[in-house]
């Protein structure tokens, strides 16, 4: 017995291996070490911008009382997620540029993964109730207030955070239960679910149908509300005989449709094509445009053309510039 215990401990040790994996190793852009510290430099003005963007859109939301209404709560929730977003993955890839250790514990790599999708998910559900609230806005303007009120948004703000955290627990329980045992290498810069399926040495057919059928089903049912929302608008918009309220409206909607269109387009792109077709050093491109860019983007896309938030802004500064102006008369 004890002969028969001793021949069969390589193949324990081997079974160990390749079913319990402790840590990933995160391999990123390049091995660089010039071209890490650019890299960093680039990342981290992103990720400061995209904070300062976001974060400063939330509060101009909760501080002026001309942005209260059901439209800039929904935006000040999608700067809240861009941000959370942003910083699921920034960190921990500005810290892997300066560092030799680039690895990310199991435990670690799970919840960024389950954290990522969330966010994703439930921005997508999002963008098709801001769509809803426009449709809402422009038809009848004067019943607005009564047709989007609290228990009309909150409800559609809680539904989406809803969506998205049960479409990331399936995909997070799904990915980590097959084997890893081909590597420890992710070729990428965060765990992101094609990359880890590419790493199993299991049969991930279901993984990639589940991945396909329920990014599918997302993506047709919020871009469907986008779109059935949109031509209610046009509708409204051909109704408008002023040049001046049509140019309104046409801002108003051409920011989120800019949003929506980059969001969706990228999303379509990684995620709805066959496992063949993936290129792992292209795809790791096109993931950190919408998972870090895209967050920078929205403030600038949402802000630029919308007059309320620009003299909501300028009013702020204005405030600062006083407050300083009084500090140094008292000072001196």
């Amino acid at each position: 017995m004890s002969v028969l215990s001793s021949a069969l401990d390589p193949y324990r040790v081997q079974l160990k291996n390749v079913t319990e994996v402790t840590t990933f190793i995160l391999l990123g852009f390049t091995n660089d070490f010039e071209l890490q510290i650019y890299l960093f430099l680039l990342f981290l003005a992103i990720y400061i911008f995209t904070l300062v963007g976001n974060v400063g859109l939330v509060l101009l939301v909760l501080i002026d009382s001309r942005l209260h209404n059901p439209m800039y709560y929904f935006l000040s929730v999608l700067s809240s997620l861009d941000a959370c977003f942003s910083s699921v993955v920034t960190p921990k890839m500005l810290v892997n540029f300066l560092s030799e250790n680039k690895g990310i514990s199991f435990l670690g790599c799970a919840t960024q993964m389950w954290l990522l999708v969330t966010f994703g998910s439930t921005e997508c559900f999002l963008l098709a109730a801001m769509a809803y609230d426009r449709y809402v806005a422009i038809y009848n303007p004067l019943l607005y207030s009564v047709n989007m009120s609290p228990r009309v948004y909150v409800p559609l703000i809680t539904a989406s955070y809803v969506s998205g955290i049960l479409n990331a627990t399936t995909h997070t329980v799904a990915t980590f239960s097959i084997s890893f045992c081909a590597s420890k290498e992710i070729r990428h810069v965060f765990c992101d679910i094609p990359p880890l399926l590419a790493l199993s040495c299991s049969d991930t057919h279901i993984n990639e149908l589940l991945l396909f059928y329920f990014v599918g089903s997302i993506e047709i049912f919020t871009v469907l509300i986008v779109l059935i929302s949109y031509g209610f608008i046009l509708v409204a918009i051909l109704r408008i005989r002023s040049a001046e309220g049509r140019r309104k409206v046409f801002s108003t909607c051409g920011s989120h449709l800019t949003g929506v269109s980059i969001y969706h387009g990228t999303i379509l792109f990684m995620y709805m094509r066959p496992s063949s077709s993936y290129a792992l050093d292209h795809d790791m491109i096109v993931s950190v445009f919408y998972a870090i860019v895209i967050p920078m983007l929205n403030p600038i896309i949402y802000s630029l053309r919308n007059k309320d938030v620009i003299e909501a802004m300028k009013k702020a500064v204005e405030k600062v510039f006083l407050i300083k102006e009084v500090y140094f008369k008292i000072s001196f």
